[in-house]
């Protein structure tokens, strides 16, 4: 027992020995090693970035206070990247010992950082080098979503220090002349509180940003307010330059509760909310845009092969409240989730709590009952044919009492249909028997019923509104081709898009679209009949040519019960896209081969229907003639600008 304790003392005494050698030469030496880490990162950013990478003096003070002055990092034939005057920071020795670089405190005094892209390149670029395709393989093969996110949260906050003054530093964008500048005269955490005051300066304003709040790095949490110095709106730079999308906040709150481990998997909770947050984009709206409160209480879930927002998250607009999750995963293929539950709730918060701006149809609107909904997609982009799409809408007594602007009664009487392009009026058409033109649906040829629900919607008369098996396809089209080659809108939704809302492609323009269809096929305010037989009247089917009345003497000189299978289907193919006809017609009139074989690829879908029979396809091979006006326009085309690419084929959205 003697001998025990003695060589346990013995080997204290030894490694307490060491160690304090360790911490005399450290001490001795410090400048020494300091030099040759100074040295080494010159020599690093001069090899690998192409940089060069300078400090004027690096010295300690006392046993872990450095100070270093005049840092420059200036790349090659490029502006400067990085200048500071001088810095002064607190490094824990024993950290660096174990390889864990941690920084106590820092000061800094006169700097900036500034990326550049101009005509000449980037000052940046040597930082951003695309990786050979052995990198990358080799990099896709070591991916962990969560330990690369974890190492590197943590390697941040390390560098992060619990106490910081910073005096006079900025940070500054320019992109070929889309200017931002961050200017801070005094930055501070101390005692877990941070509080600086920013000076925000573009090419169009000016502004103060006061940021307040509580940042514990060691803890990894934070709890910040952004909000602007005086009474106005905080204006996001940048952003409406770059892409036309002016955007504005009262204030924003930020917070991170949690960033931990769990068996491998890396837990980052936290929520950030926002006050009238204001958008402003054609392609959004022409109105603003304003969500007056908006909250996301997130849970974000990291694995090795997926990166997940979590069902327990979520998000708020007013009085509407969903779970949305979100998943992508790499573990097989590149596989997207999306979820989203709105639990029960009243249909008049719902269209209260509506974005201003975003959904100005339904204004006025008001409703009884209640309502839930549940998303389900999922999509698989290496196998498309595995998507999931499931779509579920459930009322409680739901009812539209008043509608808003949109009056979609009107359907049911005699209305005014007011033609608009590209935002222009065209002109005004009377729906109704004022309307030398109209034609009730009983009037029309029952071929080009036939023929323009096969190509157009299928199922119309039987769906309300929308059909998710089309909206499947489309999506699965669009994949394979990568672009958008196949739309899903029902003649439901073009009906509405047509008679209540503009032609603008705007998402906002959409989603009334979206919203409306399922208030007019769900409260069964106009029959199936009379959807169609205004649907047949409205549409544009040629330059100027309004309606199947006018539609059928422009091109045939007949009324539109006479119209013959051949000419229905010629009808039906040009619906999509009216004002090129012409485009399906040679110098000499004939229509070309490919809009023929068009043609009868719809007539055999039909033939499989049991909406044709032999006896109707009698005298189908005779070619088609155009007699009516619009052959004058065929002729007045000269021969050298004759179109002469190939048909664009619209297919049918179901064989």
């Amino acid at each position: 027992m003697r001998i025990t304790k003695q060589k346990i003392l013995r080997f204290t005494l030894i490694s307490v020995s060491i160690v304090l050698v360790l911490i005399i030469v450290l001490f001795l030496f410090r400048n020494t090693i300091l030099q040759q880490v100074v040295s080494k990162a010159e020599t690093k950013f001069a090899q690998e970035y192409d940089c060069d990478f300078s400090i004027k003096e690096a010295k300690f003070i006392g046993l872990s206070e450095i100070s270093m002055t005049q840092i420059n990092l200036i790349p090659k034939q490029a502006d400067t990247l990085l200048s500071i005057d001088k810095i002064e920071t607190k490094v824990n020795l024993f950290k660096i010992i174990s390889g864990d670089i941690q920084l106590e405190n820092l000061k800094l005094d006169k700097g900036f950082i500034q990326l550049i892209k101009n005509k000449d390149g980037k000052n940046f670029a040597s930082f951003f080098k695309k990786k050979t395709q052995e990198q990358t393989t080799e990099t896709e093969e070591k991916k962990d979503y969560a330990d690369l996110a974890y190492n590197l949260i943590s390697k941040v906050l390390n560098l992060v220090p619990e106490n910081i003054t910073i005096n006079d530093f900025a940070f500054r964008f320019d992109d070929m002349g889309k200017k931002v500048n961050f200017k801070t005269d005094v930055l501070t955490l101390k005692n877990e509180q941070f509080e600086t005051l920013l000076n925000v300066q573009t090419n169009s304003f000016t502004q103060k940003w006061s940021i307040k709040g509580l940042v514990n790095p060691r803890s990894k949490i934070a709890d910040l307010i952004i909000k602007n110095n005086d009474t106005t709106k905080i204006r996001l730079p940048y952003i409406d330059e770059k892409f036309k999308l002016p955007t504005s906040f009262d204030n924003l709150h930020l917070k991170i509760d949690n960033i931990e481990t769990d068996f491998g998997d890396l837990h980052i909770d936290g929520s950030t909310s926002v006050e009238n947050f204001t958008v402003n984009n054609s392609r959004i709206s022409k109105k603003d845009v304003v969500f007056e409160k908006a909250i996301f209480n997130f849970k974000l879930l990291l694995g090795s092969d997926f990166i997940s927002v979590t069902e327990d998250s979520e998000v708020i607009f007013n009085d509407i409240r969903f779970n949305p999750y979100f998943e992508y995963n790499t573990e097989s293929d590149k596989v997207y989730t999306l979820k989203a539950t709105i639990p029960k709730m009243k249909a008049q918060d719902f269209i209260n709590s509506l974005p201003k701006g975003l959904f100005s149809h339904f204004q006025g609107m008001e409703a009884e009952g209640e309502f839930d909904y549940k998303l389900d997609f999922k999509v698989n982009l290496d196998k498309p044919w595995k998507l999931v799409f499931d779509s579920k809408f459930n009322k409680y007594g739901l009812k539209i009492t008043k509608y808003g602007e949109a009056n979609l009664n009107k359907l049911n009487s005699e209305f005014v249909y007011s033609a608009i392009e590209n935002g222009k009026r065209q002109r005004s058409v009377l729906v109704g028997s004022g309307n030398s033109f109209y034609t009730p649906l009983i009037q029309i040829s029952p071929y080009l019923q036939k023929c323009v629900l096969t190509s157009e919607d299928p199922s119309f008369m039987s769906h309300r509104g929308f059909v998710s098996e089309a909206f499947k396809q489309s999506i699965v089209k669009n994949i394979r081709d990568k672009r958008f080659a196949r739309g899903a809108s029902t003649i439901s939704m073009q009906l509405v898009k047509n008679v209540f809302l503009t032609r603008e492609k705007t998402l906002s323009r959409k989603l009334e679209e979206i919203l409306l269809v399922y208030i007019l096929e769900n409260n069964r305010i106009a029959s199936k009949e009379r959807m169609l037989e205004v649907y047949f009247n409205v549409i544009e089917w040629g330059p100027n040519v309004y309606g199947i009345g006018e539609a059928a003497a422009f091109y045939f000189q007949k009324q539109p019960i006479d119209l013959t299978l051949k000419e229905c289907l010629f009808l039906a193919s040009i619906v999509p896209k009216p004002k090129k006809f012409m485009q399906q017609f040679d110098d000499l009139g004939n229509q070309k081969s490919k809009a023929d074989r068009h043609q009868e690829f719809i007539s055999k879908i039909m033939f499989r229907r049991g909406l044709l029979t032999p006896d109707d396809t009698i005298g189908q091979k005779t070619p088609i003639y155009i007699s009516g006006r619009a052959r004058h326009l065929l002729h007045l085309r000269e021969k050298d600008t004759i179109f002469r690419d190939t048909v664009i084929v619209e297919e049918p959205m179901f064989e």
